[in-house]
């Protein structure tokens, strides 16, 4: 049977960028989040309404509110879709976390991708880039999870003895539950724009890990070679002229100087 190059590759695991583990996260977080948008605005269509009406009691009247339903159907998607949100937030930057800071099988000395450091335009792009929508993601994934839990909260009150009159009624805003969904969906659409940027940064970073053990080698290979010695030839007449003019020197500096 041939051997091929994929045959020889090592393969990815499945906390590494770019596995497949990473890439079905990716997908399965982005439905998430489109089902928690779903759930929201069924909570938004759903919500409980109030009607005020006076009432005649004895001589006076009084002023009171109904609910228009027992706020169950908004309760419950409105729980739901905080779960799922929180759930692809914890898996995602769970496994962003894990593959930044291990090293991979292929490459088990070099160091983790969270201590690069690289002095390039292009790295500290990305690194500003990787903070802004770290920072993105859980801004709104915070925001669209306050909404929901005030949502809850204001459902949750009145699912007993909803048809019964009272003198104060809390209700959600129009377009709280839709807001809130919107804010889970960009974070699940910014935490796969963060995992790009972390594939683009650890692809830069093996190309200079590549080309930093390339030089190495060439410069280890370079140490290593002998130093040829370099024999320098001197010419047959060139030194038998300074032999002569050596001898002439000699007898010219052992001849008595004549008195006057």
């Amino acid at each position: 049977m041939a051997v091929t190059h994929a045959d020889l590759t090592p393969s990815r695991r499945k906390t590494d960028l770019g596995s497949k583990f990473g890439t079905t996260l990716m997908v399965v977080c982005v439905l998430c989040g489109l089902s928690s948008f779903v759930f929201c605005l069924t909570a938004e269509s759903m919500k409980s309404e109030v009607t005020w009406v006076q009432m005649a009691l004895g001589q006076g009247r009084k002023v009171v509110c109904l609910y228009s339903g027992s706020g169950r159907t908004p309760f419950v998607c409105s729980l739901v879709s905080l779960l799922l949100l929180a759930i692809a937030m914890g898996l995602e930057h769970g496994y962003l976390l894990t593959a930044i800071t291990k090293t991979s099988d292929s490459n088990p000395g070099r160091p983790p991708l969270l201590v690069w450091m690289s002095y390039s335009s292009t790295a500290k792009s990305m690194k500003w880039q990787a903070l802004l929508f770290f920072m993105g993601t859980w801004i709104c994934f915070a925001v669209g999870e306050v909404i929901l839990v005030i949502g809850i909260a204001v459902e949750s009150g009145h699912l007993h003895g909803w048809a019964r009159a009272r003198t104060d009624c809390l209700v959600m805003r129009t377009g709280l539950f839709a807001a809130a969904g919107v804010f889970g969906l960009t974070a699940m659409f910014i935490v796969c724009a963060l995992y790009l940027t972390a594939l683009q940064a650890q692809k830069l970073y093996e190309i200079e890990e590549s080309v930093r053990r390339e030089i190495l080698e060439a410069s280890n290979v370079y140490a290593s070679q002998p130093q040829e010695s370099v024999a320098v030839t001197v010419p047959q007449d060139s030194r038998s002229y300074e032999a002569d003019w050596s001898m002439q020197t000699c007898q010219d500096h052992r001849k008595p100087s004549n008195s006057t």
